[in-house]
C-alpha cells in the first residue's frame, strides 16, 4: 500500500512540475522579452563601431500591446542598422500592428528577408507536433494569405532594402557593407542559383565600385530560415557574418540540455546565440535569433526567452 502511495505521490509531482512548467512558458516567458548583446569583429582597422538591431519572428497579432510597446522601445539602442528575419505577421489583420511597432526606426537604414508567416497566416495545428520535425503545410487545409505586399512597402519607406533573392550595397558610418539574401529556404523558395550573379550585379552597380581609396567593403549575408545549404552558400560566396531567424530557440528547451528542435536541417547547437559556420576552409560568422514570437497556436517558451538581439559590428584586430 505504502508503495502504491509512494507512485502515485510520484506521479502527482511530476504532474504538478509539467502543468506549472507549461503555465510558466504560456503566461510568463513567452512575454518576458529580452535583448542579446553581442560583438562582432570583422569591420576593417580604424572604422567606427555600427549597431546593428536584428529583429526575426516577430509573429505580431493585433492584441499583442506589450510587444508592441517593447519593439518600439528598442529604439533608444540607438541602432545604426537594423536586419529582420522575416515571419513578422502572426494574424491577418496584423499589418497596423506591425507598423506601430516599427515606426520609431522609421530613417535608420535597414535590410529584410521573409519567412513563410510574412505570406501565410499560422493555422491550428497541435502544438506537440512542433517537437517531432521540421513543419509543413497541409494541403488540404491552406492558410490564409496576409498582405505582404502592404508590408513591403512600409518596410521600404522605412528606408530598408529588400534582400529576397537579391543583393544590395550600402555604407553606414563609413564602412562599405555589401548585402546579399534569400527567400525562405524552409519552403524550398531560396533561390541560391541566382546568389553569385546578384553579387556580381550588385558589385558592378555600386558607387565605390571604382574607388580604390576607400575601405574594403564587409559582406553580410541574411536568410530567415538558416539551411545548412544557405549557410554553406553564403560562406563560399565570402560572407563576414550572417544573420538568421526561424528557429525559435528550439521554442522549448531543456535546461542543461538545449534546444530539442531547430525546425530546420541546423544542428540543435547552433539554434540561437551567436556562432562560427565552417563551410571547407572558410567561415562564417552566424547569429540565429530566438524571435521574439510564436505562432498564436503554439503561445508558450520554455528556458527560451524572446530576444531581440544587438550585434556590435567592430574593427577586426
Amino acid at each position: 500500500m505504502s508503495r502504491g502511495r509512494g507512485a502515485l505521490g510520484v506521479l502527482a509531482a511530476g504532474a504538478a512540475v509539467g502543468v506549472a512548467s507549461a503555465a510558466w512558458g504560456a503566461l510568463v516567458e513567452r512575454r518576458r522579452f529580452g535583448i542579446r548583446w553581442e560583438t562582432v569583429p570583422v569591420l576593417p582597422a580604424g572604422s567606427r563601431d555600427v549597431t546593428v538591431l536584428h529583429l526575426s519572428d516577430i509573429h505580431m497579432a493585433p492584441w499583442q500591446a506589450d510587444k508592441q510597446q517593447w519593439i518600439r522601445d528598442l529604439s533608444l539602442v540607438e541602432p545604426d542598422f537594423i536586419v529582420n528575419t522575416g515571419d513578422n505577421l502572426g494574424h491577418e489583420t496584423a499589418n497596423a500592428a506591425v507598423e506601430y511597432a516599427l515606426e520609431p526606426f522609421r530613417g535608420i537604414p535597414g535590410a529584410f528577408v521573409y519567412g513563410s508567416n510574412d505570406f501565410f497566416a499560422p493555422s491550428p495545428r497541435n502544438p506537440a507536433r512542433y517537437l517531432s520535425g521540421p513543419s509543413t503545410m497541409r494541403p488540404e487545409a491552406p492558410p490564409a494569405k496576409l498582405d505582404v505586399d502592404r508590408q513591403t512597402a512600409f518596410f521600404e519607406s522605412l528606408g530598408w532594402l529588400d534582400l529576397n533573392d537579391h543583393a544590395r550595397a550600402i555604407e553606414v558610418r563609413g564602412s562599405r557593407f555589401e548585402l546579399f539574401g534569400t527567400s525562405d529556404a524552409h519552403r524550398d523558395w531560396d533561390r541560391l542559383d541566382l546568389l553569385p550573379a546578384n553579387v556580381d550585379e550588385m558589385r558592378s552597380e555600386v558607387p565605390w565600385s571604382e574607388d580604390e581609396t576607400g575601405p574594403s567593403p564587409v559582406s553580410i549575408g541574411v536568410t530567415h530560415a538558416p539551411y545548412r545549404r544557405v549557410l554553406d552558400a553564403f560562406v563560399t560566396q565570402g560572407a563576414d557574418v550572417v544573420f538568421a531567424g526561424h528557429t525559435h530557440g528550439g521554442q522549448v528547451a531543456v535546461p542543461g540540455v538545449g534546444a530539442l528542435v531547430t525546425n530546420s536541417d541546423l544542428p540543435r547547437r547552433y539554434a540561437s546565440g551567436l556562432h562560427q559556420w565552417q563551410n571547407r576552409t572558410h567561415w562564417s560568422w552566424l547569429n540565429v535569433s530566438a524571435g521574439l514570437g510564436t505562432s498564436i497556436y503554439a503561445p508558450i517558451r520554455f528556458a527560451v526567452r524572446p530576444e531581440a538581439v544587438v550585434v556590435t559590428l567592430t574593427a577586426r584586430a
